[in-house]
Order: C-alpha cells, then structure tokens, then sequence
C-alpha cells in the first residue's frame, strides 16, 4: 500500500511561483509512473505533468515552459515547481502514483490534495 501527501499549496498573486511537494510512503518502484493532476472549480481533474523512472518527463500544454517536475525516489518524493502563476492555474493539484503490475494492470495511488489559488 502507497499513501501519498501533498504538501505546498497556498495563495499567490499571478506572476507569483509555488513548490508543491508529495512524499510517499510504502515503496515506488521503477515501475511506478509519478505525476500531478489538477482539478479546477467545476471542472474535471487534468494531467499537469508526469515522470517516468527514467526521468522522462509529460507536461500538459497550458504548464509547458512554466511548470518543472522533478523527483527523488530515494526520498520517494515529487515536487512540482509552478512559476509565472496565472488565475487559470488555480486548482486543487493532486500528486498520483500509477504503479504497474503487469502491461495492462496498475493501481493508483492519490493523495488528498492542495489547494492553489492564483489572484489577479
């Protein structure tokens, strides 16, 4: 079992940068993808950005260039630095961790959330 926890969010004004950081407990493996999502007010929950073991990296078109992921899997740690903050990043962001077990089977773990807000 993997339970992840977010932690980070807050208030910023647009222009303004945030680090989000997830920590996980129980053991990531390689075979484990990590990513952030984020679920806008009345909207639903969207890809931010991802990576692999490996380090490749997957970012959603409106974060590319602003947004960096990063990992430390010996810390079994995400982090998600936002910067050049806009009101349309604000959001719930959740961190996830997609763990295969086989080609076509996985199980996804989530964290609880946290809340970004983005003024004008």
């Amino acid at each position: 079992q993997v339970q992840m926890v977010e932690s980070g969010g807050g208030s910023v004004q647009a222009g303004g940068s945030l680090k989000l950081t997830c920590t996980a407990s129980g053991h990531i493996t390689d075979s484990c993808r990590l990513g952030w999502y984020r679920q806008p007010p009345g909207n639903q929950r969207e890809m931010v950005s991802t990576i692999e073991a490996d380090g490749t990296t997957a970012y959603g078109d409106s974060v590319k260039g602003r947004f960096t992921i990063s990992q430390d899997r010996g810390k079994n740690t995400l982090y998600l630095q936002m910067n050049n903050l806009q009101p349309d990043d604000t959001a719930v962001y959740y961190c996830l961790a997609r763990c295969y077990i086989a080609k076509a089977t996985h199980y996804d773990y989530w964290g609880q959330g946290t809340q970004v807000t983005v003024s004008s």
